[in-house]
């Protein structure tokens, strides 16, 4: 599996972390930056170029992190398909993949500790989408994604 990971310049040290760990644990990492090396950058450009690669579907999954993992989850949900989830720890990882089929998980390195963060992850990789109820609700979001051209009423 085809795993993107991205953070702004708040998130690169954690991303090197969970990067690591996701090859450790067999998957092909794409990583989309920050490097590091750029100074201050924009968690918008990186949050949409994380939600661009897997609506696209060049990765299955994406991993996004920043200071607080909100600005990356706000940018990445900004893209048709996307299914962005700000979490705080393991619980909320695997309530975010079983319910909400989440396919980026996002993470604030300001706020979590580089052992909660790969604990979530792993949480996350290793909960299965849930079925039943969760499906309908899934089908009322990807509506949402096409009601981006139509004016709200007033």
């Amino acid at each position: 599996m085809r795993i993107a990971v991205a953070s702004d310049h708040a998130g690169v040290a954690m991303k090197h972390t969970v990067a690591e760990h996701l090859r450790d644990r067999g998957y092909d990492v794409i990583d989309l930056g920050a490097d590091g090396t750029e100074g201050a950058v924009d968690y918008p450009d990186y949050g949409a170029a994380i939600g661009r690669e897997v609506a696209h579907g060049d990765a299955e999954l994406g991993i996004a992190i920043c200071g607080t993992g909100i600005g990356m989850s706000i940018a990445a949900n900004k893209i048709a398909g996307i299914r962005a989830a700000h979490v705080s720890d393991v619980t909320t990882a695997r309530l975010a993949r079983e319910h909400n089929h989440a396919n980026v998980l996002c993470i604030g390195a300001r706020s979590l500790g580089p052992a909660v963060a790969v604990d979530a992850v792993d949480a996350w990789l290793d909960t299965a989408p849930g079925g039943g109820r969760h499906l309908e609700r899934l089908a009322k979001l990807a509506a949402l994604d096409d009601m981006n051209s139509i004016p709200l009423e007033p």
